[in-house]
């Protein structure tokens, strides 16, 4: 019991002489011990890294997972050591609902077709975002997270600690200072060896430690380079995801065109496709484009070679698929509509559209 109070009436003693040390420091009425210029630098360069570690990892994390409820919701599970709900991302809830709706208007309208083509598209983009999410959370934030809540927190320690050394220290000098009786004085310089000693070699620990910054940074290179290149799967598997889809779309241009009363589908006849030729006109349902050379095919009994200008998706078993390039024999057959040829590829046939496609002489 006598121990104890000893140790807390000396604690008391310590805490009282270092608050003010450090009353009188601020108010100019003591002198303080700098540290060293490399020790200052690496302590700036510490809350540095520190300060923008913090920043760029919060960041990412409203990068990687916009919805900052859900955000919150990973957050604590992650302190409960619990693992979170499944949920879907945006681009999986944004592919749901495309395909209800195109299944809703019908798979056999053009609407309701390309808006389950999208859908389709969206579920692969969602399903690249979460490998983006979890290789980042996993290469890079659980990284930059260590540094602030391990190293760090570590660092800090042992900056605070530096700290009271140093008070120690010059709070002992003070009373070297004031001291004038001999036995005083003998004391007093004794009790400046041994707070230089430990302030000695706290700073010393503390230099160490934060040497080990240029480390930090070297493994958070590495860490980014790892972001990097799943950004770049990511942004490539999306990339890859969206011509495959605007090509699908391409086989819908006449349907757009049969809408041109609406003035939204008129601005989007002006867009280009990838399989689409950006010399070639855009296709149109109205018999006014068909040229001389279709006219005099559907009156003669002969057949021609015809160059396929655009892919185009059979919409039945009685129509023909095309691939945009491809060369193909087309003729006419009694009945048929003015709008349509028969198409043979090899032992392939079906009706194609006329607008798909240009004779070859």
């Amino acid at each position: 019991m006598d121990f104890n109070v000893k140790k807390l009436a000396a604690d008391a003693g310590t805490f009282l002489s270092r608050a003010v040390q450090f009353t009188e420091e601020k108010f100019g009425q003591a002198e303080k011990t700098e540290l060293d210029a490399h020790l200052e630098n690496l302590l700036a360069k510490a809350e540095t890294t520190k300060l923008w570690t913090d920043k760029i990892m919060k960041q990412t994390e409203v990068l990687l997972q916009p919805n900052p409820n859900a955000r919150i919701e990973e957050f604590v599970y992650e302190k409960l050591d619990r693992k979170a709900p499944s949920r879907l991302n945006n681009q999986e809830q944004l592919s749901q609902y495309m395909m209800d709706a195109g299944n809703e208007f019908g798979p056999g309208t053009a609407y309701g077709n390309a808006l389950i083509k999208c859908g389709e598209t969206q579920k692969r983009i969602g399903g690249a975002h979460r490998e983006l999410v979890q290789t980042g959370a996993i290469n890079f934030l659980t990284p930059l997270r260590n540094f602030i809540e391990g190293d760090y927190k570590t660092i800090s320690r042992e900056r605070k600690l530096l700290q009271n050394k140093r008070l120690d220290l010059d709070a002992a000098k003070t009373r070297l200072k004031k001291a004038r009786v001999a036995e005083a004085r003998a004391s007093a310089e004794q009790e400046v060896r041994i707070t230089q000693s430990e302030f000695d070699r706290q700073a010393e620990i503390t230099r160490l430690l934060l040497e080990g910054i240029s480390s930090t940074h070297a493994h958070h290179l590495r860490c980014l380079n790892d972001f990097v290149e799943a950004q770049m799967t990511y942004y490539a598997q999306c990339y890859q995801y969206m011509l495959d889809l605007q090509k699908q779309l391409g086989s819908f241009p006449s349907t757009f065109a049969s809408n041109n009363n609406q003035s939204p589908l008129t601005t989007m006849q002006s867009v280009s496709l990838p399989s689409i030729s950006a010399s070639a006109p855009l296709p149109a349902a109205s018999n006014s484009v068909v040229t001389s050379g279709f006219s005099e095919l559907k009156a003669a009994s002969g057949n021609r070679k015809a160059r396929v200008l655009y892919d185009y998706d059979a919409a039945n078993s009685s129509e023909l698929s095309l691939l945009a390039d491809e060369v193909i024999t087309v003729y006419s057959v009694l009945g048929m509509d003015s709008d349509w040829l028969m198409g043979e590829r090899g032992n392939q046939k079906g009706k194609v559209p006329i607008t798909y496609l240009e004779l070859v002489n």
